[in-house]
């Protein structure tokens, strides 16, 4: 029997994961970790305004894709998953969530999935995992989700440290991924992603993951400041600058565009030392420097430039 439903192509991401919705944003996002390469490429999909879905142990990819079609057709996430079980002759050795952008979910744990498998919903969210050391994990995960303050990522997270605290996979760790999506589409589905990271092959992918995760948001805040400058908004730039510069203060290009804009709000003995350390640590920045005035993301004097040059 197994043989006749198990292919090749379909990966063995046995693994734990983690469908979830804000409750306050509604953003809707799937976090997974797993002794599998690349987990992210095969569990995680989503798509903004319809939900998220998480298709793992003995995968069936087509849950995702199609999963998300039949939620966007206006059914909900337990006829969807019902619909795509009863026409799958694997479906014992299978474990999947749906959520959609109301919170409503479906999980399925397949009777032959390989033990500890299980899984624990809750109000916004669905824990599951399989292959597991324990068949503590689950209940972990979600009591991690209920409790953790912060917003959805950080939430996801903590399920999937939660998962790791229980021991996870009983084979060890891989890979990990997060995917989160608006509540509602805008028209431009390179707007729609609020946040899609992978580690792909780390000893330790979900304190990797959680380091990628405070990455992100720091750019997030440096993405903003790029707009409040392009904006003329020099001084709300400079606070996003800074914001993100707080939270990787090692971080060079951070530094730099914060010196950059304290430049343009004629802050000079503010920016000169912060420079300085800078174009000590790689004179690239220097070089750069120079060039951003011809296109005028830099406005100073030539006398400025020179002294600038001389640090």
């Amino acid at each position: 029997m197994f043989s006749q439903v198990y292919k090749k192509a379909e990966p063995l991401a046995h693994t734990f994961s983690i469908v979830a919705r804000d409750s306050v944003t509604g953003d809707i996002g799937v976090a997974v970790q797993s002794h599998w390469f690349s987990v992210g490429s095969v569990v995680t999909y989503g798509k903004a305004g319809v939900g998220v879905v998480a298709t793992q142990s003995f995968v069936n990819p087509s849950y995702g894709p199609k999963g998300l079609a039949l939620m966007e057709q206006g059914l909900s996430p337990q006829q969807a998953l019902d619909a795509l079980l009863a026409n799958d002759d694997g479906e014992m050795f299978r474990q999947v969530a749906f959520l959609n952008t109301k919170g409503e979910v479906a999980t399925h744990t397949g009777s032959s999935c390989i033990e500890a498998a299980g899984h624990r919903q809750g109000k916004n969210f669905s824990a599951q995992a399989n292959m597991m050391l324990n068949n503590t994990v689950w209940d972990a995960m979600a009591n991690a989700f209920e409790t953790t303050k912060g917003d959805l990522s950080d939430r996801m997270i903590a399920a999937l440290k939660a998962a790791q605290g229980e021991k996870g996979d009983i084979r060890g760790s891989q890979s990990a991924a997060i995917l989160i999506v608006k509540a509602q589409a805008t028209g431009n589905s390179w707007e729609d992603v609020v946040m899609d990271l992978r580690v792909e092959d780390n000893e330790k992918p979900v304190k990797e993951l959680e380091r990628l995760v405070k990455l992100h948001k720091a750019y997030d805040f440096m993405n903003r400041g790029d707009l409040a400058m392009e904006a003329g908004d020099s001084k709300q730039a400079e606070q996003l600058y800074l914001s993100a510069q707080n939270m990787f203060p090692d971080n060079l290009e951070m530094k730099y565009w914060y010196a950059i804009n304290l430049l343009n709000n004629k802050e000079f003995d503010k920016a000169r030392p912060i420079l300085k350390t800078v174009f000590e640590k790689d004179s690239n920045w220097k070089t750069l420097t120079s060039r951003i005035v011809k296109n005028k993301l830099l406005i100073i004097s030539k006398d400025e430039l020179q002294k600038l040059m001389a640090l």
